[in-house]
């Protein structure tokens, strides 16, 4: 018997294009982003196939963005019934770890990924590093 256990990534790994390629072949993706669009009050899909990336990095959209496309690819592989045995994921993953694992639900998931990062984007806009403050951050002299 083989044991199967999924790891969720955290944020810095998205990508414009992402989830294009499982929307444009399986209904199931097609059905979640209109789910997931309808929940979050605005058109992720349209951000994470086409960009900008720009707005991608942004973490209020970043965090649901990678959060979404687990769970698509979660549950296409359960459709092949590929179920996880554990989950864990990397920071924002473990809110995908937990759908997988059905200690929480999707929607519910998306909701707190949601305010998460809201909450993360305000905080780093208002609080920012004190080497970002610093005329001498190597970002700034780019």
């Amino acid at each position: 018997m083989t044991t199967v256990a999924f790891l969720y990534p955290g944020q810095a790994s998205q990508y414009v294009g992402m989830g294009k390629d499982l929307y444009d072949k399986f209904p199931a993706a097609q059905e979640i982003c209109e789910r997931t669009n309808q929940i979050l009050g605005f058109d992720l899909k349209s951000v994470c196939f086409d960009g900008p990336e720009e707005e991608l990095k942004q973490t209020q959209i970043t965090q649901p963005a990678i959060f979404v496309h687990s769970y698509i690819v979660t549950k296409l592989l359960a459709e092949r019934d590929i179920i996880p045995d554990m989950a864990a994921g990397h920071s924002l993953g473990e809110y995908s770890a937990l759908v997988a694992a059905g200690a929480i639900r999707f929607d519910d998931g998306l909701r707190i990924v949601k305010k998460r990062g809201e909450l993360m984007q305000y905080a780093g806009e208002n609080n920012p590093a004190p080497w970002q403050q610093s005329s001498d951050c190597p970002e700034k002299k780019l």
